[in-house]
C-alpha cells in the first residue's frame, strides 16, 4: 500500500501530545517496567476457568455455532504460494487474503466453542471442551508454520527482491502480522493453562514466532510507514499498535522487553492521537473510523487496565472521537460515506466497545447509538480480541430504542455537513455535503460532493469502495471509476477531472449554522482554476421539505482541445425515471430500506430548469461484489450539460448557473 522509507532511523522523536502531556513519566519505559507487572490478571477479559467466563451467558449465534460444528474435523483454509504470488503476478488480493481471514476467523470461532464448552459452565462438557482445544492446538499450529503473516499486498518482498514468495529471514510487519500476533495472544491467555496441558510446547512456539515475525522487527526497525515519524499519520497506526499491545502485554514475558514494546506503542499512538483535529473527524470516514480511532480506543483501553488506571484513556480527544459514528449516520445501516468506505456498515463491528466509551464519557447519544446499532452477537470477522469483549458485554446491550439521529453537525477540520429534516428520526430529507481536498487518506476525487437520502436510505450516492486490488493503492488508482471525480456528484468543468493533492481543494464560504443547514463552497482550485471560478450551495430547507443544490461558475477559456461543455454529475441508486422536461424521480429499487416493513419505501423528485442544460444519463453495471451489495446490479449517473452560447476565443468565459432541487416523494 505504501512503501517505507529507504533507511533505518536511529531514534525516535520525542513523544507527541495528548498522551505524553496526561501522562508523563508514568508512560516511560522505567515507569511501564513497575506499573505492568500483573498486568494480564487485570484485563478485563480474563482466562477461562474465572467467574466471569462461568457466569456469564455468552450469546454464541446459532449460525456461528452450526458453522464451528460442520467445520470441525474437515481440512483447515490453506493459503497456498500460488495464491500469494498473484498479487504480483495480476494484482488480485483476494485470493490470498480471503483464505488467511477464512483461517483465522475458523480459529476464532474454535476458542469460542472452547470457552462455551468449559465443563465448569452450567452445561459445559468435558469431553466436547477437549475436542474444540484439538481444533484451537491445530489453527494455532497452522499460523505458527504459515510462511508469512504480511498480506502479500504490503509485503516489500518483491520490491526488495524480485520474488514473489515471503521472505522468511526478513518478516513484513504490517496488519495482517499485527492481527495474527494478537489473536494468538488472545487465545493464549484466555485458553494457556489448557494449551499447557493439551498441546505442551505449543506456547512456547507461540512466543517464539510473535517475538521473531512482530516485537523484534517492531523495536529493531524504525523505518515502518505506519509509525508516522514522517508526518503522515493514518489507520495503520492504532491498528498496528493496538495490537502489539496485546501482544506484549500476553506473549512477552521479559519484563524489560515488554515495558520497551508497550512505551513504543505508546509514542506510535501518541502521533496518530496528535494528528487528529479537535473535531475528531476522520478523513477516512465512517468505516475506517472502525480500523483507526476504533483501534486507538482498544489500545488505550487496554493499557488503562495494565497499569490499574495509572494510565487513564479519557481524554478530550477520546470524547469527540467516540461522537463521530454516530454524526454520520443516515439510518439503518447506511452512513454518509467518503474515501474509501462503503456506505454501509459492515456486520462484524465492535458497537459494544463504543458503548463502554460512550457510558464512560456520559455521551449519551453516542451511547444511544451504538445500543441501538448493537447486536450482541460476537462476529468471527472481528476478530478473537474483540469477540472476547463481546462474549463477556452485557446481553441487553442492544437496545430496541431508536439511534438519536441528530439533527445536524458540521465538522470544520474535513468541512462535511450532514443534515436532516426532522432530529429524531430517519423520516424525510437527509443532505450530507462534503469539501475537503483530494490529498486525503484513501482518497476519492471527490471535493464538493453531496449525498441525498430520503427516509434513511440513499438515492444520490457516493459509490464507495470497490474490491481493492494491486490498482487501488498504485499509480493508476484514478483509473478506477469508483474513485474518478466523473463518477461522483460533483461539477466537471470542461469535462475535467479533479486533480490529486491537497492543493485540490475546496474552501468555505459560508459555514452552515443549525438553524440554516446549508455549506457553500468554492471548489475552482480542486480543478486548476481559481477558487471562486465555481461555487456551490447545499442546502437543507427544512420548512418546505426541499433540499437545493446550486452551482455557479465563471470559467476562463478552455485549454486547447478541450470542450467548452459544462458538465454537472449526479450518481443515483435505485432506478432513475426521466419525467416530463425538468423532472426526473429516483426509486429505491432494489436498496435495502431502513425498515424491511416499509412496503412502499418513498423516492426522490427531482427537478430543473430544462432550459438551460441538456441531460445525459449513462448506466453502471456492477459486476464489483462489494459495490452490488451496498446498491444492487447498477447505479445510474444523471449529468446536466450546459454549452456555451459562442466558440471559445481568448477573451471567452464560461458562466453559468444551474439549481438541482431534490423532494421526496409522495
Amino acid at each position: 500500500m505504501m512503501t517505507p522509507p529507504s533507511g533505518p532511523r536511529t531514534a525516535l522523536p520525542a513523544p507527541a501530545a495528548p498522551l505524553a502531556a496526561a501522562w508523563g513519566p508514568d508512560s516511560s519505559q522505567p515507569a511501564l517496567l513497575r506499573l505492568l507487572a500483573g498486568a494480564a490478571g487485570r484485563l478485563s477479559v480474563p482466562a477461562a476457568g474465572s467467574k466471569a467466563w462461568h457466569g456469564a451467558e455468552l450469546n454464541l449465534p446459532a449460525p456461528v455455532v452450526r458453522q464451528a460444528q460442520e467445520e470441525r474435523g474437515t481440512p483447515w483454509p490453506q493459503p497456498l504460494v500460488s495464491h500469494y504470488a498473484r498479487y504480483f503476478r495480476d494484482g488480485n488480493r483476494t485470493a490470498y487474503e480471503g483464505l488467511v481471514a477464512a483461517r483465522q476467523q475458523r480459529l476464532t470461532r474454535a476458542v469460542a466453542m472452547a470457552l462455551a464448552s468449559d465443563p465448569g459452565r452450567q452445561g459445559g462438557d468435558g469431553d466436547e471442551a477437549e475436542a474444540w482445544l484439538d481444533e484451537v492446538v491445530d489453527g494455532a499450529f497452522l499460523l505458527c508454520e504459515q510462511s508469512s503473516w504480511s498480506w502479500a499486498a504490503h509485503d516489500d518482498v518483491f520490491r526488495r527482491t524480485c520474488c514473489v514468495v515471503p521472505d522468511l529471514a526478513t518478516p513484513y510487519l504490517d496488519l495482517g502480522a499485527g492481527e495474527v500476533a494478537a489473536q494468538l495472544a488472545w487465545l493464549d491467555h484466555v485458553l494457556g493453562r489448557q494449551l499447557d496441558d493439551r498441546a505442551p510446547g505449543l506456547r512456547r512456539r507461540i512466543r517464539q514466532e510473535v517475538t521473531g515475525r512482530v516485537i523484534r522487527p517492531f523495536l529493531d526497525r524504525l523505518d515502518w510507514h505506519w509509525l508516522g515519524l514522517d508526518g503522515d499519520v493514518h489507520n495503520w497506526n492504532p491498528w498496528i499498535h493496538s495490537n502489539l499491545i496485546a501482544a506484549a502485554l500476553l506473549l512477552v514475558d521479559d519484563p524489560a522487553t515488554q515495558a520497551q514494546a508497550v512505551a513504543r506503542c505508546i509514542e506510535g499512538l501518541d502521533r496518530f492521537l496528535a494528528s487528529l483535529p479537535a473535531d475528531g473527524a476522520i478523513d477516512e470516514g465512517f468505516a475506517y473510523w472502525w480500523n483507526g480511532a476504533g483501534r486507538a480506543l482498544e489500545g488505550l483501553a487496554l493499557l488503562e487496565q495494565a497499569t490499574g488506571g495509572v494510565l487513564n484513556g479519557g481524554l478530550p480527544v477520546v470524547r469527540e472521537l467516540v461522537a463521530f459514528p454516530h454524526r454520520m449516520h443516515i439510518g439503518g445501516a447506511w452512513f454518509f460515506n467518503v474515501a474509501d468506505g462503503p456506505a454501509r456498515a459492515a456486520a462484524a463491528l465492535p458497537w459494544d466497545m463504543l458503548h463502554r466509551w460512550a457510558v464512560r464519557l456520559d455521551d449519551p447519544e453516542a451511547a444511544a447509538h451504538a445500543a441501538a446499532m448493537a447486536t450482541g452477537a460476537p462476529d468471527p470477522a472481528a476478530g478473537l480480541g474483540r469477540v472476547l469483549h463481546t462474549m463477556l458485554e452485557r446481553p441487553d446491550l442492544a437496545s430496541d430504542a431508536p439511534p438519536p439521529l441528530v439533527a445536524a453537525t458540521y465538522l470544520p477540520s474535513v468541512q462535511i455537513m450532514v443534515a436532516r429534516e426532522t432530529g429524531g428520526t430517519v423520516e424525510g430529507l437527509l443532505l450530507a455535503a462534503k469539501g475537503g481536498h483530494n490529498g486525503e487518506h484513501h482518497n476519492h476525487r471527490d471535493v464538493g460532493s453531496v449525498v441525498v437520502a430520503v427516509d434513511g436510505v440513499p438515492l444520490l450516492v457516493d459509490a464507495g469502495q470497490p474490491t481493492y486490488t494491486a490498482q487501488t493503492f498504485g499509480p493508476d488508482r484514478y483509473g478506477i471509476r469508483a474513485m474518478q471525480s466523473n463518477w461522483h456528484s460533483v461539477p466537471a468543468p470542461f469535462g475535467l477531472e479533479q486533480g490529486t493533492g491537497r492543493d485540490f481543494a475546496a474552501a468555505v464560504l459560508n459555514a452552515p449554522a443549525p438553524e440554516r443547514p446549508q455549506l457553500e463552497l468554492a471548489l475552482g482550485a480542486a480543478y486548476g482554476f481559481e477558487p471562486r471560478a465555481w461555487i456551490r450551495a447545499a442546502e437543507l430547507h427544512r420548512a418546505p421539505g426541499r433540499i437545493t443544490i446550486a452551482d455557479r461558475w465563471d470559467l476562463p477559456a478552455p485549454a486547447a482541445g478541450e470542450t467548452a461543455d459544462v458538465d454537472i454529475t449526479f450518481l443515483t441508486a435505485g432506478t432513475l425515471i426521466l419525467g416530463p422536461e425538468g423532472t426526473a424521480t429516483v426509486r429505491p429499487d432494489g436498496i435495502p430500506a431502513v425498515d424491511a416493513a416499509d412496503a412502499t419505501p418513498r423516492g426522490a423528485a427531482l427537478r430543473w430548469d430544462p432550459a438551460a442544460v441538456v441531460v445525459l444519463v449513462d448506466e453502471w453495471q456492477l459486476d464489483d461484489p462489494l459495490l452490488a451489495d451496498a446498491w444492487g446490479p447498477r447505479l445510474t449517473r444523471l449529468r446536466f450539460r450546459t454549452r456555451a452560447a459562442t466558440a471559445p476565443s481568448p477573451a471567452f468565459r464560461a458562466a453559468g448557473a444551474f439549481t438541482l432541487t431534490v423532494e421526496a416523494t409522495p
